[in-house]
């Protein structure tokens, strides 16, 4: 299952080397994730009422080019289930005009119930099952 959002960078997204700064893609990734959710059912912050929380475990991200002020821009999440608890989306930054890839990540996650004990709600789950 690949699901895409789409993007265009903002002035004060980028640092003095006129750059898309390198933490702004913490939040072009986050923010694909949750629409991804969304689209699939799933209230991230219903979730969070109901005390269980979706967290991040590991981010690992390879920047491949820069984006610049007003690039347009896609972001790419394909869902992966890592473990029996652990989950992942495999998330890819495209620039729409010429289509290059400029970061490539892999993000793992879990939920943790109101103990901070991990666990994976049915809903969640549901989403991660082997294709």
């Amino acid at each position: 299952m690949t699901f895409k959002v789409d993007f265009k960078v903002r002035d004060y997204e980028c640092d003095l080397q006129g750059i898309v700064n390198n933490s702004v893609y913490f939040n072009y990734l986050e923010h694909a994730r949750h629409e991804f959710l969304h689209a699939n059912g799933i209230d991230f912050a219903q979730l969070a009422r109901d005390k269980i929380n979706l967290v991040v475990m590991r981010s690992e991200m390879d920047y491949k080019q820069s984006l610049v002020p007003g690039d347009e821009f896609y972001v790419v999440v394909e869902p992966e289930r890592i473990s029996r608890l652990k989950f992942g989306f495999r998330q890819t930054v495209v620039r729409k005009h010429d289509e290059k890839v400029m970061l490539k990540a892999l993000v793992i996650g879990t939920s943790v119930n109101e103990q901070g004990r991990p666990f994976l709600p049915a809903q969640v789950d549901q989403l991660f099952k082997a294709e």
